[in-house]
């Protein structure tokens, strides 16, 4: 037998409920702020990635799938969305039209890393994007849509952590800051860490090294070195988070894992799997656009991995049962009443019912097997009785049956429904 690859899963039936019940809640959440949908490919030019996620990242150096095309072109397996997005946006000169520009989307990425509980190398994300608006108005929106999301999930118990990376005018500031403070380390250093000392040091305030733990704990902080502009917006965005009564903290040592980050970086993080975990990240690129050669327009958005999500649900009492449409299983044991059967079963799906109809080849108590299998809520027995113009209903839960006049089948289908 043919197996799988490391990394990657089969989503079964039994399974997709969740998922769908995720992206519908996604879905209207988004909608309402505006946001609308968008699909990118799920592969693009090798280079989309390297220039905007940045050649220092994780992501870049050892994660992506990079693959050269029949004609030698380098192509990559989407790690995230936001560069798509963004690239979507030039290409499609929308800032030449009316901004700003809200999407969403919903879909696979693409990383190799090691697989653990919650991660898997084909993963999926679900993530927000807002371009055009410079106001930490535009930060308060995206901050709060991913607190409505996680609520409307029943995730009741997270904290929302915020920190200011500044902008091109104080970043090098902080940045020579960093390289004076962690160069005294530098012979404790991993190799990689001593290659993010040289071309990016704010890549080490999110090194996953067991050294770095402790020599990072007393880095210098951002929020030390933000210009008066870049603390003004700071200011605004919890002004504004007080005033929607959302709890967060301030986390200097927040860098987020990827290099087009400047201003505004935020996670929302939960204690249900036990320690502090990330769910959701995020932040302000206001500089993405023209990194890829587009006009000044700034932009910032939100990610969340779904297979992670699924997991933290998992841990809570969540009812799905709730929007299922109700079951009604066609027990066919007279066969020449075709017409009938197609009928019946139109009807009961303008309804809003689900249904299955029976094998007619299968024995009575296969079929009373199968509905109790599939949780049907009614047997319909289409038999002999047919001729006489009647039916018989059989209600699982209760084991009532009843006899109906096919004319108000339907009507008396919802009364004992």
């Amino acid at each position: 037998m043919i197996g799988l690859p490391r990394g990657v899963q089969d989503i079964m039936p039994s399974e997709v409920k969740i998922w769908q019940f995720i992206e519908k809640t996604a879905r209207e959440i988004f909608e309402s702020y505006n946001y609308q949908e968008i699909r990118t490919p799920i592969f693009e030019f090798t280079e989309l990635f390297t220039k905007g996620t940045g050649e220092t990242t994780d992501i870049v150096i050892k994660e992506m799938y990079t693959f050269l095309d029949k004609k030698g072109r380098s192509l990559t397996l989407r790690p995230e969305g936001t560069p798509g997005v963004v690239r979507a946006f030039i290409m499609n000169k929308i800032y030449n039209l009316n901004i700003p520009w809200k999407v969403y989307y919903i879909g696979p990425m693409f990383r190799y890393e090691r697989p653990q509980a919650g991660r898997y190398r084909q993963f999926h994300q679900l993530g927000v994007e807002l371009l055009g608006i410079k106001d930490p108005i535009a930060d308060f929106e995206i901050i709060k849509i991913a607190v409505e999301f996680l609520k409307n999930l029943n995730l009741a118990n997270i904290e929302v952590e915020i920190n200011s990376l500044g902008c091109q005018k104080c970043r090098p500031i902080y940045r020579k800051a960093l390289m004076d403070y962690f160069a005294s380390f530098k012979h404790e250093l991993s190799e990689i860490d001593k290659e993010r000392l040289e071309r990016n040091p704010l890549r080490l305030l999110d090194s996953k090294e067991e050294k770095m733990i402790e020599i990072k704990e007393k880095a210098p902080s951002a929020l030390d070195y933000i210009c008066g502009e870049c603390q003004e917006h700071f200011e605004k965005l919890k002004n504004y988070l007080n005033i929607s009564n959302i709890p967060y903290k301030i986390n200097p040592k927040l860098v987020r894992g990827l290099d087009y980050y400047t201003r505004t970086v935020f996670e929302i993080t939960t204690d249900i799997l036990g320690a502090q975990n990330a769910i959701v990240g995020g932040g302000r690129y206001d500089n993405l656009v023209e990194i890829y050669g587009g006009p000044p327009i700034p932009g910032l958005g939100f990610a969340l991995g779904i297979e992670r999500l699924i997991l933290l649900l998992s841990k809570i009492d969540l009812d799905l049962s709730l929007d299922e449409k109700k079951l009604i299983y066609l027990a066919i044991i007279d066969q020449n009443s075709n017409n009938f059967i197609i009928d019946l079963s139109e009807k009961l799906i303008e309804k809003k019912y689900r249904i299955e109809i029976g094998d007619p080849s299968l024995p009575l108590k296969n079929h009373l097997k199968i509905a109790n299998r599939l949780k049907a809520e009614l047997v319909i027995f289409i038999d002999s009785l047919i001729k006489e113009e009647k039916i018989k209903v059989k209600k699982l839960k209760t084991g009532e049956e009843r006899i109906l006049n096919i004319y108000n089948l339907v009507s008396e289908l919802e009364i004992m429904l």
